[in-house]
């Protein structure tokens, strides 16, 4: 309707411009939903962009405009002008009703478009999504969760509009944290064969403490920093169930480190799978020293002037390139910091074809993205073509208060332990209902109510499930589901029906601006948007009855609950959470 109403604007404007004997473009204008529904369907801002290059008043413009544009060809049932020279435009009900046979037609991927760049024949667009790239030193925390969902709707969404999207998981498993991973384990091990003492928790929680005490004559084994959760004993009594104490003189660095990151990263992709996260290619840091190519992307910085030596260490030149200061890259141990990989890393990413890269990530990594992005710009790469989507943490909530620590697996909240007490569509809907770079309240108690009402994805879900109810009711009464243009939607026209039609006309719109900023919270806000105005219309059985005498009627509002259904069905999908049929 917007594109078919732009199209009658831009007609009206081109007639007004030769008539002024301006035969210059038209002017980039914007057709917007007004905040005020007083104000009409539509408001258009054209006159305003045309007042100073034809040296008028936009109110003239505008009242010009007006009576070119007439009723659009139809579309109109008013048109005012507004304020300093907007447009209100009022579009009649017949044009509203028109559509709801697309929705109907489109079925659950109502709102999937072709790339805006795609012409005929030609290939996708690439994009890279690179998201939760944890390490496999641990269970996943609910910031991964956050990160994943927001990384898996982003992905979603991009595939919705026409991008050939790859899903990527990039870890190290190597480093310093994981000896210490290999250390933990070890430790726990020789206390499970009674070799050692474990720490207190004052030694734990103190920096220094690292192989120096002994408790009871036993020496207190844990390291420096070491990781505390049950899971490392868990690990560490396996070893000893299958090993006995033949492991005692071997390194943390060998059979412990590689036992941890075999367990921890099979729990990892079991948790992600649970999440209904899946990745198309999984990236070792390991590989980018193997293959050179950290190496090569370092020779290729010194070689354009943009590394220096200072302190024992090896610099990157950034503030050359505008940032506030210098950045190590090579530390005086020779060991890498982590900008160098995840700069070789980037460079690495273009070289496989992708024509955008996303970078999801927390909070904790925005101040080092602008060196990293820096740096690959001169390495080559249109650094215009990598974004960050930046996410704040999660704050877990029950009773008012804060929800502080896990009780089993680790020193935090696991993904796994807040699906077991939610689900998993509740999981999803309630991580990706703010905005990203806001800071998310779980609200645990909320999230395990059962009641519709109170609980938003259960509110959304449920709105989809009243369709299939719907259907039921209609076959036990021998009546058909109509088939897209099999109905007279002529005969939606009450006001809470228009306002139905009106709002899912508009999910298309609705996808591109989430698509567009990155932002799936808009898909959320309007299923529950959606849901809003369907579960109101069918609790007023009196005035909204679906069924009735009047077949034709029914016919129409049956179509209405399909159009209902393949919009919350999308928009669902779009966000990794199921449509069930009955609830």
């Amino acid at each position: 309707m917007k594109e078919e109403l732009r199209a009658k604007v831009e007609g009206a404007l081109r007639e007004l411009l030769e008539a002024a004997g301006d035969t210059d473009a038209l002017p980039d204008f914007a057709i917007e939903v007004p905040r005020q529904k007083g104000h009409g369907d539509f408001s258009c801002n054209a006159a305003m962009l045309l007042a100073k290059r034809l040296r008028m008043k936009p109110r003239e413009i505008a009242d010009d405009l007006k009576a070119r544009l007439g009723d659009a060809g139809g579309l109109a049932s008013k048109v005012e002008i507004a304020g300093p020279g907007f447009l209100n435009i009022t579009l009649g009900s017949s044009g509203w009703q028109d559509l709801i046979h697309d929705v109907v037609r489109a079925g659950n991927r109502y709102g999937y478009t072709a790339h805006a760049g795609e012409g005929e024949g030609a290939a996708k667009p690439k994009v890279q999504v690179e998201f939760v790239s944890a390490n496999p030193t641990g269970p996943l925390s609910t910031g991964h969760g956050r990160q994943g969902v927001l990384g898996d709707c982003i992905a979603r969404l991009l595939e919705a509009t026409g991008w050939d999207v790859t899903r990527e998981y990039y870890f190290n498993n190597g480093g310093r944290q994981m000896r210490v991973l290999g250390d933990s384990v070890k430790a726990r091990y020789l206390e499970a064969l009674g070799l050692a003492s474990p720490p207190s928790v004052a030694a734990l929680e103190d920096p220094e403490k690292n192989w120096l005490d002994e408790v009871d004559g036993l020496p207190v084994a844990f390291p420096k920093g070491g990781y505390q959760g049950d899971y490392i004993a868990d690990i560490a009594v396996r070893l000893r169930e299958e090993e006995g104490d033949s492991l005692v003189d071997e390194p943390g660095d060998g059979r412990f480190r590689e036992e941890a990151q075999k367990v921890i990263f099979a729990d990892i992709e079991g948790t992600l799978k649970r999440i209904g996260i899946r990745f198309d290619v999984y990236f070792n840091e390991r590989s980018l020293y193997e293959d050179g190519k950290l190496d090569e992307a370092l020779a290729d910085m010194r070689a354009a002037g943009l590394i220096y030596d200072a302190e024992g260490a090896v610099w990157f030149k950034a503030t050359e390139r505008g940032l506030d200061r210098d950045r190590v890259v090579i530390k005086s141990s020779g060991e890498p910091t982590y900008m160098m990989p995840d700069i070789a890393y980037h460079r690495d990413k273009f070289r496989r074809g992708f024509d955008r890269v996303i970078d999801v990530q927390g909070a904790d990594h925005i101040e080092q993205f602008p060196f990293v992005r820096e740096a690959i710009g001169v390495l080559g790469v249109d650094n215009d073509r990598v974004e960050l989507v930046m996410h704040q943490f999660v704050t877990i909530t029950s009773g008012g208060e804060r929800v502080k620590q896990s009780t089993r697996k680790a020193t935090f909240v696991t993904i796994d332990e807040l699906v077991d007490d939610v689900g998993c569509d509740v999981f999803r809907f309630f991580m990706i209902e703010r905005k990203p770079d806001g800071h998310l309240d779980f609200d645990l108690d909320l999230a395990k109510d059962k009641n519709w009402r109170k609980n938003p994805a259960y509110y959304v879900q449920y709105a989809h499930a009243r369709t299939f109810g719907i259907e039921r009711k209609a076959k036990e009464a021998g009546i058909e589901m109509p088939t897209a243009g099999g109905f007279n939607a002529g005969r939606l026209v009450l006001d809470s029906e228009i306002e139905l039609v009106k709002k899912l006309t508009s999910f298309p719109e609705v996808i591109q601006r989430a698509t567009d900023t990155r932002e799936p919270h808009h898909v959320a806000y309007y299923l529950r948007d959606v849901a809003g105005l369907w579960n109101p219309y069918l609790q007023d059985g009196e005035n909204h009855r679906v069924l009735s005498d009047d077949a034709e009627l029914s016919s129409a509002r049956l179509g209405l609950a399909l159009a209902v259904r393949n919009v919350l069905a999308s928009g669902l999908d779009l966000l990794g959470v199921s449509a069930p049929e009955q609830m």
